[in-house]
C-alpha cells in the first residue's frame, strides 16, 4: 500500500458517466495537515502533485506534510514537484535531444537496453525560434523565409523528426505553426488533464515546465508553469522530480480598469517595473483583486508572459469564468471545459480566492500610461510622453565628450525639449485621443556629434538616417501577438494613417510574425491585413523572429553606414526581451512597446520622438499628422474582435497541428532506437558529455590554483553568455565552421548550432557586447592569459588553461545569467573547464543550470564583491572545504593568491538550495546522475 493511500486521500470522481480517480487535497484538510482557504492556489497546485506521486521511496508522506506546511513566513522545507508535461522549443529542444541520444548511446555502449531512456512525462517540442527574417516588406516573404528556414535547418529538423518516432510521449508541432507559448496557450493548455495513469484514468491539474523562460505565459489560463534549463527539462522528462524550496508567494491585487489609450502592453511594462523593485526572484506571483475580472485572458497571458522580467518563477492568475469562456473561444471540447469547472470546483481552485501571502503588492490600473521598455532591460520602463527627453539623454551620455566644443546652454535646451506627460499633452478621451493637437516641434539646432545625419543611397533612393533612427520595426513575439486587442489596434492604426497619407522610411526593417496562423485570419477576415501590409507590415514568419534576435541582416548600405558614422540606430519591437546585442548586434537601442506603438515609431522613423506633442508627418495637404488622429477608438477594437475572432478559426489552424506542410512530410529522418551520428555534421555531434561514463560518481573536492577566464560587472545575461544570433568568420565559432567547409553565408547562428557542442562552446562568452573588466574598454569574448599576460580569446585560453591542467573559475556581479534559459550558458561554461562561478548574486534558471552541470555557483558575502575586495582576475584561486563534501547553502573559503604572494581571503556560500541540487553537483551534473541511476537500478 502507498503512503497516499494510507492518508487515505485518493478518491473516485464521477463525472458523466465516467469513473476517474484523483488525489483529494480536502483529505489533507480534514486531517489537519493544512487549512486549504489559506493556501496560495499555486501551492495547492504543487501539493496536489506531491500527494498524487506518493510512492514511499522517491517521493513520501514527509513531503506532503513539508509541502501542507505552507505559511506566509514560509518554512524553509523542499518538495519534489512532478509536472504533468513538458513543452520545448527548437533552440533548446535540439540540445535537449541530442542529449537524450547520447544518453540512448551511452546505454547501448553500456550494453544495456537504450530504450531505459524514454521519456515518461508527455512532451510537445514546438519548433518557432529558428526562422529569420531575411525577407520583408512583400507579399512573397514569408514563403521565402521558410524555404530558407528548411535550407539552413533541414540537419536539425531531421534529429527532431527522429525524435518523434524514436521516442514514446513525444510530439513535434513543426514549422510554420506559431510560437511556442501562445499555441501551449490556445491549444496544448488543458487547466485540467483526463489521462491514463498507472493503470487507472486519473484527473489531475495541467502543469508543466519548458525549455523557455517565458513558459509561465500559461499562467494566464490559471496553470502553473514555469521555465528550466534544457537539462533539467530533459531530467523531468525521464521522470526525476524537480526538487525545489517550497516559495515564497507574492499576490499581486489589482483594483481598477485600464483607461482610454493604455494597452496589456503597457500594463506589463508597468507590473514589470514595479515587481523588480519589489524583488520577486525565486518567488511564485498570483494576482487577484477586481481589477482581475476587468482584464481578458489575452491581457492576463500577456502579464504572465513576462514573469521572467519581472523576476518571478510564475506569475498565475485564477482560473474563472473568463478563463472558461476563452477556453470555448479558442475551440477546447465543451465537455472538457465542463469537466474542468467540476474538478476544479472539488478541488477549491475555481473563482477568486481569498489566501494569505507572504507579501501583498497593489497594482492600479487606472494609473498605467502608455509606455516603451529600454534600452536594454525590460525593466527599464519609459513613458511614451518622456520618451524624446530619454533618448537625448542617452545620447548626451555617450557623446558628452564628443561635443564638449559645443554650446553648453544649447545642448541643455535640447536636452529639456521632448515634453514628459503632464497637462499639455496627456493621452485622454475616446480612444487616447490628444486634448488638443500641439504646434509643430521647433527646428532642431546643430549640436555636432548629438544631432548628425547621414545620407544612404538605398536602392537609388537617398535617405536621411542618425541616431535614434528606427531601423526594425517588428511586430513579434508571443507577448503580444496572442493578444487581439493590440493586433487589431495595430490593423487599425495602420488603416488610419493610410488615410491620412502616413508611410514608412524606405530605412526602417518592418516585419508581422504573428504568434499562431489564427491571428493572420482574424486580421483577414477584419480587413485590417492589407493595411499593415500597405506600411510594409507583411507576414515574415510564424515564429519568434525579432525578439528571439532573427531579425535577419540590416540592408548592406545601413549597417556600412552605422560602422562607418558610429549610429545609435534603434528598434522596437513587440516582444519580451531587448538586451544588448539581441536584436541585432549593429543596433544599440533597443525598445519593447504595443504593437500599434511599433507601428507608429516605425511611421516616425525616429525614437527620439515625442509623440504627445510632435507630429508623426504630413498629409497629402501637408498638414501635420499626429499620434492622436490615428489611434484607434477603443469600441471600435471590441467591436472588430467580436465580428473577427471565432471558435472555428482555432479549431481549423489547430486540427492537424503535428502534420506539418509538404516541406516537413519531405524531410527523411533517420529511424532506429539509437541516434546515428554523423562525424561530419555541422549542427548536430555527439556531446562529450557520457562518452568514458564511469559508473561510480566523481564526488567533489577542494579547487587548487584556479585562474579566472572573466572579470564581469552586473546584469550579464544569458545572451552575454551564450548569444543566440549571427557571428562572423573571424570568431572561434566562425573559425571552426570555415574549417569544417562551410561558407560564411552558411552559419546560420548561434541558436541553430546548439546540437553541435563544438561551435555552442567556441561561442561561449563570445557575445559582441560582453565586456571582460580585465580589459580597458574591450567589448567581446576576450581575457588576458595568466601568467602570461597575453590577450586572447575566451576559447583560445580556455583551452591553454585545459592543457596546462588549471581549473578555472569566472567572477561576476549582480543578476549574473538574467534573461533567456539557456541551457549552453551552462554547457559551455562547463566546457570551458569552469568549475566555479563567484557572483554577487544569481537570476534562478542559469544558477540551477551551473548546478545541473555539475558547475559549482558561489555567492560573495552581503556588501563583498570582486571590487571591493581588491581583486582584478589575475591571482590564483583556492576554494576551501569541499574536501569534506558539499551541504546545502555550504558556506565556503575562498583564498586568492596576487602575484606577489599577497592572499585575499573570503567567505562564499555555495548556491546549492537542496539535496538534490548537492547530489546533481557530486555526481558532475543531473543528466550523469540520472544515467547513472538507470545503468545502475537495471
Amino acid at each position: 500500500m502507498s503512503d497516499t493511500e494510507t492518508l487515505d486521500a485518493i478518491r473516485e470522481f464521477e463525472h458523466d458517466g465516467t469513473t476517474y480517480k484523483m488525489a483529494d487535497l480536502t483529505v489533507l484538510e480534514e486531517q489537519g495537515l493544512c487549512e486549504l482557504d489559506r493556501l496560495p492556489v499555486s501551492i495547492r497546485i504543487l501539493l496536489e502533485s506531491v500527494l498524487r506521486n506518493v510512492d514511499g521511496d522517491i517521493v513520501t508522506e514527509e513531503d506532503v506534510r513539508n509541502a501542507a506546511s505552507w505559511e506566509p513566513d514560509v518554512p524553509n522545507v523542499e518538495v519534489p514537484f512532478t509536472p504533468s508535461r513538458v513543452v520545448l522549443q527548437d533552440l533548446t529542444g535540439v540540445p535537449a535531444v541530442v542529449d537524450l541520444a547520447a544518453l540512448r548511446s551511452a546505454a547501448d555502449r553500456a550494453g544495456e537496453d537504450p530504450k531505459l531512456v524514454e521519456p515518461e512525462v508527455p512532451c510537445d517540442l514546438v519548433i518557432d525560434h529558428s526562422v529569420q527574417v531575411d525577407f520583408f516588406g512583400s507579399p512573397d516573404a514569408y514563403e521565402k523565409n521558410v524555404e530558407l528556414e528548411y535550407e539552413r535547418n533541414a540537419e536539425r529538423y531531421k534529429a527532431l523528426k527522429w525524435a518523434q518516432n524514436a521516442f514514446d510521449n513525444f510530439s513535434v508541432v513543426p514549422p510554420g505553426t506559431g510560437i511556442v507559448h501562445q499555441v501551449n496557450l490556445e491549444h496544448l493548455g488543458r487547466v485540467v488533464h483526463d489521462r491514463e495513469w498507472r493503470g487507472d484514468r486519473w484527473l489531475l491539474p495541467d502543469t508543466l515546465v519548458g525549455t523557455d523562460s517565458h513558459t509561465p505565459m500559461i499562467g494566464g489560463i490559471g496553470v502553473v508553469g514555469w521555465g528550466v534549463g534544457g537539462i533539467e527539462a530533459e531530467a523531468a522528462m525521464l521522470g526525476q522530480p524537480i526538487t525545489m524550496k517550497l516559495p515564497e508567494v507574492v499576490g499581486v491585487r489589482l483594483d481598477g480598469e485600464l483607461p482610454e489609450g493604455a494597452t496589456a502592453t503597457d500594463l506589463v511594462l508597468h507590473v514589470t517595473e514595479q515587481l523588480r523593485e519589489v524583488g520577486v526572484v525565486d518567488r511564485f506571483v498570483e494576482f487577484f483583486g477586481p481589477g482581475v475580472g476587468n482584464l481578458s485572458v489575452p491581457d492576463r497571458a500577456t502579464i504572465s508572459n513576462m514573469a521572467p522580467e519581472q523576476g518571478s518563477t510564475i506569475s498565475v492568475f485564477p482560473v474563472d469564468e473568463a478563463t472558461l469562456d476563452y477556453l470555448e473561444l479558442t475551440g477546447r471540447e465543451p465537455e472538457h471545459i465542463e469537466l474542468v469547472r467540476e474538478y476544479l470546483e472539488s478541488q477549491g481552485l475555481f473563482g477568486e480566492q481569498h489566501l494569505e501571502y507572504t507579501e501583498t503588492v497593489d497594482v492600479d490600473l487606472s494609473a498605467v500610461e502608455p509606455s516603451l521598455a529600454g534600452p536594454k532591460r525590460p525593466q527599464d520602463r519609459v513613458a511614451m510622453g518622456d520618451m524624446k527627453t530619454h533618448f537625448r539623454n542617452l545620447l548626451y551620455g555617450e557623446f558628452e565628450d564628443d561635443v564638449a566644443d559645443v554650446d553648453e546652454e544649447a545642448i541643455v535646451r535640447w536636452l529639456g525639449e521632448g515634453g514628459g506627460g503632464g497637462d499639455d499633452g496627456e493621452l485622454a478621451g475616446d480612444g487616447g485621443t490628444l486634448t488638443e493637437t500641439p504646434e509643430a516641434a521647433p527646428e532642431e539646432p546643430d549640436l555636432g556629434e548629438l544631432t548628425k545625419r547621414v545620407e544612404v543611397d538605398l536602392g537609388g533612393e537617398t535617405v536621411e538616417i542618425g541616431h535614434g533612427s528606427v531601423v526594425v520595426s517588428a511586430i513579434t513575439s508571443c507577448t503580444n501577438t496572442s493578444n487581439p486587442s493590440v493586433m487589431v489596434a495595430a490593423g487599425l492604426l495602420a488603416r488610419n494613417a493610410l488615410e491620412k497619407g502616413l508611410d514608412v522610411p524606405e530605412y526602417v526593417k518592418t516585419s508581422l510574425a504573428p504568434g499562431s496562423r489564427v491571428v493572420t485570419e482574424y486580421l483577414k477576415k477584419a480587413g485590417l491585413l492589407p493595411h499593415l501590409e500597405a506600411l510594409g507590415y507583411d507576414v515574415v514568419g510564424y515564429g519568434c523572429t525579432t525578439c528571439i534576435g532573427n531579425a535577419g541582416p540590416l540592408p548592406e548600405p545601413i549597417e556600412n553606414a552605422i560602422d562607418e558614422h558610429g549610429l545609435w540606430t534603434t528598434s522596437v519591437l513587440s516582444g519580451n526581451r531587448n538586451f544588448e546585442a539581441r536584436i541585432h548586434p549593429k543596433i544599440r537601442a533597443n525598445y519593447l512597446a504595443s504593437p500599434p506603438l511599433v507601428v507608429a515609431y516605425g511611421l516616425a522613423g525616429r525614437m527620439d520622438i515625442d509623440l504627445e506633442t510632435d507630429p508623426l508627418g504630413t498629409d497629402d495637404e501637408g498638414n501635420a499628422v499626429y499620434l492622436a488622429d490615428i489611434w484607434p477608438d477603443a469600441d471600435e477594437i471590441r467591436e472588430t474582435i467580436h465580428d473577427s475572432v471565432d471558435p472555428s478559426m482555432f479549431r481549423e489552424k489547430y486540427a492537424e497541428v503535428f502534420e506539418g506542410d509538404e516541406r516537413w512530410e519531405a524531410l527523411e529522418a533517420p529511424t532506429g532506437d539509437v541516434y546515428d551520428w554523423d562525424d561530419e555534421s555541422t549542427y548536430i555531434r555527439e556531446p562529450p558529455f557520457f562518452t568514458d561514463f564511469p559508473l561510480e560518481k566523481p564526488g567533489v573536492s577542494d579547487i587548487e590554483d584556479a585562474r579566472c577566464l572573466l572579470t564581469l560587472g552586473d546584469t550579464v545575461t544569458t545572451d552575454h553568455i551564450s548569444p543566440a544570433g549571427p557571428f562572423g568568420s573571424k570568431l572561434p565559432a566562425g573559425q571552426w565552421l570555415v574549417d569544417h567547409g562551410v561558407d560564411p553565408v552558411d552559419f546560420n547562428t548561434y541558436g541553430s548550432r546548439r546540437g553541435n557542442h563544438e561551435v555552442m562552446m567556441r561561442g561561449t562568452f563570445a557575445n559582441v557586447r560582453i565586456e571582460n573588466q580585465m580589459l580597458d574598454d574591450v567589448e567581446g569574448g576576450y581575457t588576458i592569459h595568466h601568467p602570461t599576460g597575453e590577450e586572447t580569446t575566451v576559447f583560445e585560453a580556455s583551452q591553454r588553461y585545459r592543457e596546462e591542467g588549471t581549473p578555472l573559475v569566472v567572477l561576476s556581479g549582480v543578476e549574473f545569467g538574467t534573461g533567456s534559459s539557456r541551457d549552453w550558458a551552462a554547457k559551455g561554461t562547463d566546457l570551458l573547464g569552469v568549475r566555479a562561478t563567484i557572483a554577487e548574486s544569481y537570476e534562478r534558471i542559469y544558477r540551477d543550470n551551473l548546478v545541473g552541470m555539475g558547475v559549482l555557483p558561489l555567492q560573495f558575502e552581503d556588501g563583498d564583491s570582486w571590487e571591493s575586495l581588491g581583486l582584478d582576475g589575475s591571482e590564483q584561486f583556492d576554494i576551501r572545504g569541499l574536501d569534506d563534501g558539499l551541504e546545502v547553502n555550504d558556506e565556503l573559503t575562498v583564498v586568492a593568491t596576487k602575484d606577489d604572494g599577497t592572499e585575499i581571503e573570503f567567505d562564499v556560500t555555495a548556491q546549492v538550495g537542496t539535496p538534490a541540487a548537492v547530489t546533481y553537483v557530486e555526481h558532475g551534473g543531473i543528466l550523469h546522475y540520472v544515467l547513472r541511476r538507470l545503468l545502475t537500478e537495471n
